[in-house]
């Protein structure tokens, strides 16, 4: 059995719609949950006007009734509240004349899919590939997280996220305990574990939109409560951290994947690296955790560390020079509304799509039609586990 999840929707249509596969019969379905996730995905300072006009709720459309999943495909809609303004140019049927605004985008902008998608597409509207490339798809991303996070809540594991840095602050990324990133408040404008450095975070936002720029950053993801033995080290396909790695970097604008301190490691002798294992009467120990959570492929039962490297966003409100792909041109990029920054909501993406590679780990080995079953089979075991 596998949790997955498939994604439609444009940026500017009627709707994102999600379907979610692979969900035991019986897990209670909480709609405010879902809503949360979603509204946490809006917040965060530096944000741009779009966050303004949507207010991201799901409706469940199939899946789900009386509250609990009932073991077919659960599909969510999150309405584009904006569309409104976007019936004509983003009409699904032809239409009789153009619209006086067309809004053809034919700049493309450095570091966006416009120009690749639109040669691949052969698309002479350059917005027949940014509604679909936007990162307004993954609320849709964030919707099927959130009921991975619940399944994985039924079992006792947890997903959050903090900001470890946004562009060049701090100089060195923040390390915070579970403890500190359960902490932070909800209030918080940039999710950082750091009051210190956030206050330097939000001068540095203000200081890029006053230049008309844009700064990325990193994002890490930490998961606790994971039993011991998720994924495997029998194939290449089958290694979590390679599923990880490929589920984190298909978030938009991330650019690089770390788990535990890869990166630092590379630098590091062997003996400065690896995790010494001790027994503490009952359980396997290991006195650190650099490798964040995996070895071989294989959960270990520590928390799961990944973070996400965020590039800057490719559409800046000055924009940088591109060529117009009709007269050849050289033009400013196009501009759309766009953000400065969007690092605190790529850590909320960030979650949902680890939550996802987890739920899936989690329905490969423990299997059930019901949640019932998989509960019983995850009970079984976890007491093997206390034997070996």
């Amino acid at each position: 059995m596998h949790f997955k999840f498939t994604t439609s929707g444009e940026s500017h249509g009627p709707a994102l719609v999600t379907i979610i596969e692979g969900v035991p019969a019986g897990l209670p379905i909480e709609q405010a949950a879902i809503d949360h996730e979603l509204w946490r995905r809006q917040q965060g300072y530096g944000r741009g006007g779009r966050m303004k006009i949507e207010t991201d709720t799901a409706k469940i459309l199939s899946g789900v009734r009386h509250g609990k999943a009932l073991g077919s495909p659960i599909t969510l809609m999150i309405e584009n509240r904006d569309f409104v303004h976007w019936t004509e140019i983003m009409s699904s049927t032809e239409i009789a004349e153009q619209p006086k605004n067309p809004r053809i985008v034919t700049r493309p902008r450095p570091g966006h899919a416009d120009l690749a998608g639109g040669q691949k597409y052969q698309a002479r509207d350059l917005r027949n590939i940014l509604e679909r490339a936007s990162a307004r798809e993954t609320a849709a991303r964030v919707a099927a997280g959130a009921v991975a996070k619940q399944l994985l809540a039924h079992f006792g594991i947890e997903v959050k996220s903090h900001v470890a840095k946004l562009g060049a602050v701090p100089e060195t990324p923040i390390y915070a305990s579970w403890e500190k990133i359960a902490s932070i408040s909800q209030d918080s404008q940039l999710a950082c574990a750091d009051k210190d450095a956030e206050a330097g975070m939000i001068a540095h936002i203000d200081e890029a939109k006053a230049n008309g720029d844009t700064l990325g950053g990193i994002f890490e993801v930490v998961a606790k409560g994971l039993p011991v033995g998720l994924g495997s080290h029998t194939s290449w396909e089958e290694k979590l951290d390679g599923r990880i790695a490929r589920a984190v970097m298909s978030i938009h604008a991330v650019k690089a994947v770390e788990i535990g301190t890869g990166v630092a490691n590379a630098s590091r002798p062997g003996s400065e690296v690896h995790d010494e294992i001790g027994y503490d009467g009952s359980n396997f120990t290991r006195a650190t955790n650099r490798a964040g959570g995996l070895e071989g492929g294989i959960t270990n039962g520590e928390e799961l560390r990944v973070r996400g490297y965020l590039k800057p966003i490719a559409t800046l409100k000055k924009p940088l020079n591109s060529v117009d792909i009709n007269t050849k041109e050289n033009s400013p990029a196009a501009f759309e509304r766009s953000d400065v920054t969007a690092v605190p909501a790529a850590g909320v993406i960030g979650e949902a799509m680890l939550a996802i590679v987890l739920a899936n780990a989690m329905r490969e080995k423990f299997g059930g039609d019901s949640i019932e079953e998989m509960k019983r089979n995850f009970d079984a075991y976890t007491r093997s586990l206390q034997d070996y």
